[in-house]
């Protein structure tokens, strides 16, 4: 009998067809998915990509505008300056173009340079201003009101004593000669008797009444540089000055408070050298417009010996005080000396 490949069972041969087509049928879903899957990760990464791209073109600087560099104008020279007197040398190497330096009580003078010269004062001009106010005798508690009047029209300068301030008069003394408010000393004039041209009239009648020939004077704060003197006039002045208690008081007052309203205001002295131990100052003023320079005129004590200073046109800051020193340091390292010998020293 000859062996022939057995016949396959209908059941198995059902079975095996059915399983056949179930993995068909897997393969054909399967792979769609897949390919679905892909293509959202593709999408995915895209849209990543595409945000990541936005971010970084957002994370870069804008660039910026350059920046406008303002330059200062230059400061106006002094009259001074203009006139040369800063090319004149002394031995005591000051930085004022103008100086005067006399002894009180006996009038001999120990340094001059250009004492003669006459320039713009700034806010020396107070001096006087304070004088005649304290010489009216007016009453120091009446009220005065800061007006648009008493406004700075000529320098534009700024000031903490509103329009509308109400101050007594004995305050706005004190804040013009120790702070050098310029509506306070304004509005001293403008309510003197008889107005702001009598008492500018006034101003000048006083100068010439006590020998001040070099000095004439416009208004009362120094603000404009038709204020004109010279060290000597201006050393004449300072001795009467300080014969005036009041003025003495409050020209080296260190610091003051005034009360404005709901404000309370601290003023200081615009004389740091009030305030040192190594000074004993009995009156002083400073000043300053670019047409003046800056100014500074003293009695003070050195080494014994009663001294009156003026300061004028003084290049730079503190280069006035710095003057101040020189002097002191100068006269207390030969106290011993007569005047005379003094003024060899300096002027040759």
């Amino acid at each position: 009998m000859t062996c022939h490949d057995a016949p396959m069972p209908s059941k198995t041969l059902k079975r095996l067809l059915q399983s056949l087509s179930i993995c068909l049928l897997g393969s054909a879903l399967a792979l769609p998915l897949a390919q679905a899957a892909e293509t959202g990760n593709i999408v995915k990464k895209s849209k990543s990509t595409a945000v990541s791209k936005r971010k970084a073109v957002r994370a870069q600087p804008v660039a910026k505008r350059n920046s406008v560099v303002r330059v200062a104008a230059p400061a106006r020279p002094s009259y001074g300056q203009i006139a040369g007197l800063h090319t004149t040398q002394d031995q005591l190497d000051l930085k004022s173009s103008v100086a005067l330096v006399i002894d009180q009580d006996t009038r001999e003078v120990l340094f001059s340079k250009n004492d003669s010269a006459v320039l713009p004062i700034a806010s020396l001009t107070k001096l006087m201003t304070g004088l005649l106010i304290s010489e009216a005798r007016l009453p120091m508690d009446e009220m005065i009101t800061i007006t648009q009047d008493d406004v700075d029209t000529e320098k534009g300068s700024t000031s903490r004593l509103r329009v509308g301030t109400e101050l007594s008069r004995g305050e706005l003394l004190h804040l013009a000669l120790m702070s050098s408010e310029n509506r306070a000393a304004h509005a001293l004039g403008r309510t003197y008797p008889g107005g702001l041209g009598a008492f500018v009239t006034l101003m000048n009648n006083k100068a010439r009444a006590l020998g001040m020939r070099d000095t004439s004077y416009v208004e009362p704060t120094g603000l404009s540089s038709r204020n004109q003197s010279s060290a000597k006039d201006l050393a004449t002045l300072v001795g009467v000055a300080y014969n005036d208690p009041l003025l003495r008081e409050l020209s080296t007052s260190p610091g003051y408070q005034v009360a404005v309203g709901n404000r309370t205001l601290q003023y200081n002295n615009t004389n740091r050298l009030v305030k040192n131990p190594q000074w004993e100052i009995g009156l002083q003023k400073t000043g300053y417009i670019s047409e003046a320079g800056q100014c500074l005129v003293m009695q003070a004590k050195i080494a014994g010996r009663k001294l009156i200073m003026v300061f004028l046109d003084s290049a730079g800051k503190l280069s006035r005080l710095g003057d101040a020193e020189r002097v002191r340091r100068w006269v207390e390292s030969i106290p011993s000396e007569p005047p005379s010998t003094l003024i060899r020293q300096v002027n040759g």
